[in-house]
C-alpha cells in the first residue's frame, strides 16, 4: 500500500514555486536563442563569421560588424545576418552600432609583430583602441539594455596571449591581458543583473589573420616562411594543429546558452595544452 505521506511530500515538491537560487532547467536541451539579438565584431571572416553563423543557427538575430565590406557581403549572401560596415578602431563610430543587444561578442582584432624598440607607436595605439578600448565602449553602451532585460552575455574572444606572453607582440599581448581584466570586472558588476562575461582563449586559429603573420614571423625570427607554422606557431602546443574557427564558435555558442548561466568571470583555454607548461 503506498505511503500517503510520501505521496503528499512528492506532490508538494512538484507544486512548489521555483527556487530562485537554482539555475535553469533543461540545460541539455539544444541551445535556443530565439528572441535574442547579438552583435559580433570582426565578423566578416574567420572566428567572427563562424560565431555569427552559429548564433543565427540557434535562432538569434545577428548583427555583424566589420570594415571588410566584401566579406560582410559574402556572409549576408548566405544567411540572414545583418551586415554593418564599421571601422571599430574609429572609436567615435561605435555609437552608431546597435545597443539593444542581448549578446555581445568582442572579436575584432589585428596583429603586428615587431621588437619593442622598433614597434611603431601609432600601430601600438591602433591595436589597443581596436582590441581593448572598443570592447570597453561596446560593453558600456550595451549593458543598460542587458540590465533592463535581466539577461545578457558578453563573450570576449581573447587569446592564449591573454594568459601567456610572446616576444615581439607587445601591443597584442597588452590588449589581450587588458581584455581579460575588463571581462572579470564586467562579470562582477553584471552578475546581479543576469549578465555573464567570459573570455575564450584559443591558440593559433586557421584564419586570414594568422596567415598574414607568417611573413612577419619569418622575418622577425630569421627563418623561412615554410617553417613558421611548425617552429613558431605550433612549437609550444601539444596538439600539433591549428584551431578551427568552428571550434571557437561552438564554445561561444555554449557560453550564450542556458547551461552557462553560472559561468562568468573566467577564461576558456582552447590552446592545445600551451598553458599546461
Amino acid at each position: 500500500m503506498p505511503d500517503a505521506r510520501h505521496d503528499a511530500r512528492t506532490d508538494a515538491r512538484e507544486d512548489a514555486p521555483p527556487d530562485p537560487h537554482r539555475g535553469p532547467a533543461a540545460v541539455n536541451a539544444p541551445i535556443d536563442l530565439t528572441g535574442r539579438t547579438a552583435l559580433v565584431t570582426g565578423a566578416a571572416s574567420g572566428i567572427g563569421a563562424a560565431i555569427a553563423v552559429a548564433l543565427e543557427a540557434a535562432g538569434a538575430k545577428v548583427h555583424a560588424a566589420d570594415r571588410d565590406e566584401a566579406g560582410l557581403a559574402r556572409l549576408a549572401g548566405t544567411t540572414s545576418i545583418n551586415p554593418l560596415t564599421a571601422d571599430l578602431s574609429d572609436l567615435d563610430s561605435l555609437a552608431s552600432l546597435p545597443t539593444d543587444v542581448d549578446i555581445l561578442v568582442n572579436n575584432a582584432g589585428i596583429q603586428h609583430v615587431s621588437p619593442i624598440e622598433d614597434f611603431p607607436l601609432e600601430r601600438f595605439d591602433l591595436i589597443l583602441d581596436l582590441m581593448l578600448v572598443a570592447p570597453f565602449r561596446l560593453i558600456r553602451q550595451s549593458l543598460p539594455h542587458m540590465y533592463a532585460q535581466g539577461w545578457g552575455r558578453v563573450v570576449n574572444v581573447s587569446s592564449v596571449h591573454g594568459l601567456r606572453a610572446s616576444a615581439f607582440k607587445a601591443a597584442y599581448v597588452t590588449a589581450k591581458h587588458g581584455l581579460e581584466g575588463l571581462s572579470k570586472v564586467v562579470a562582477l558588476e553584471g552578475a546581479p543583473h543576469g549578465v555573464t562575461s567570459t573570455c575564450i582563449n584559443p591558440a593559433y586559429v586557421r584564419t586570414a589573420l594568422v596567415e598574414k603573420q607568417i611573413a612577419d614571423q619569418a622575418r622577425t625570427h630569421g627563418i623561412p616562411e615554410a617553417e613558421v607554422i611548425a617552429r613558431v606557431m605550433l612549437e609550444p602546443v601539444a596538439v600539433k594543429r591549428l584551431v578551427e574557427p568552428e571550434e571557437v564558435a561552438a564554445l561561444a555558442l555554449f557560453l550564450c546558452g542556458p547551461a552557462s548561466a553560472s559561468v562568468s568571470g573566467t577564461s576558456f583555454s582552447m590552446d592545445g595544452a600551451w598553458t599546461a607548461h
